[in-house]
Formats: C-alpha cells, structure tokens, sequence
C-alpha cells in the first residue's frame, strides 16, 4: 500500500522527507510484525537479538558491553534484556573466573532450543521481505548501506 494511504498524508515536502518517512514507517511496521511474531516463543525481538548474538559467539560468553555494542537497536536496555532472558533460563551470567570484576554471558541449551524453533519457522518478518525478488533485496541492501554509509 502507498505511504500516502498508510498514514494519510498527500503530501511531502521533497522526495527526500518522503524517503526519511517511508524508512521510518516501513522499520517500525516490520518491528511490529516481528513483535507479534515473536510473542508465541515468549520472547521480545530485543530478546531474539541477544539470543542470537549469544549464539554466534558458542562456545565463547560474552561480556554485557560486547552484546551492547552488537545490538540492532543501541537504546535497548543491555542489562535489563540479559535479566530477563537469564529468569527464563535461556542464559547464563557467571562471574569470570581470570576476572572477578567481569561477568560471562552465555546462552543456555533451553535459550538454543527456543533459536532452533524459531529458526524451523520461517519468520513472518522474513516471509515479508520475501516479497521482494532476491534482485530487489540485493538493491534495498545496497541502498541503505549506503545511507549509512
């Protein structure tokens, strides 16, 4: 659906504000999609994000800070996620043993188990994109690295 019709709005000030809006817009109706998603696993798309980052860096825990930095969203709570996830059992913080002021982070069996379902499940978020012919998605990625960039 056009943007225009989305959010009601006939007109933008330049393409450019259209573009900033639509990026906006369109990241926060994925999150969404995500969110909804994610709900019947019990777990917030924050809380997948950890859990991934804890899995890519298996057998090796990682330090609060280092997951902070890898995170999509930077004003998540670091802290507050991995208190969450570590009441549902799907990770562990232990104090280091080479550094007592420093605590290990690693994801539990369980918090790999519930990576496993999700990942059996094609995503809803990723059934979206999917829209897209692998051309597109090859040329949406370029673009909004560059935008980055």
């Amino acid at each position: 659906m056009l943007l225009e019709k989305e959010i009601r709005q006939e007109k933008f000030s330049s393409v450019y504000h259209k573009a900033s809006v639509n990026i906006l817009y369109t990241g926060s109706w994925l999150y969404n999609v995500n969110l909804n998603y994610l709900k019947k696993f019990g777990i917030t798309p924050e809380q997948f994000n950890v859990l991934r980052i804890l899995r890519g860096s298996l057998p090796k825990p990682m330090m609060l800070a280092d997951i902070a930095a890898r995170m999509i969203d930077k004003n998540s709570n670091c802290t507050r996620l991995v208190e969450k996830l570590r009441q549902k059992g799907l990770v562990n913080r232990e104090i280091c043993k080479n550094n007592r002021r420093q605590v290990d982070i690693s994801i539990t069996e369980r918090g790999q188990q519930v990576l496993k379902k999700i990942d059996a499940d094609t995503p809803d978020w990723i059934q979206v994109i999917e829209k897209l012919t692998r051309t597109e998605a090859k040329e949406l990625n370029r673009i909004l690295d560059k935008l980055r960039g």
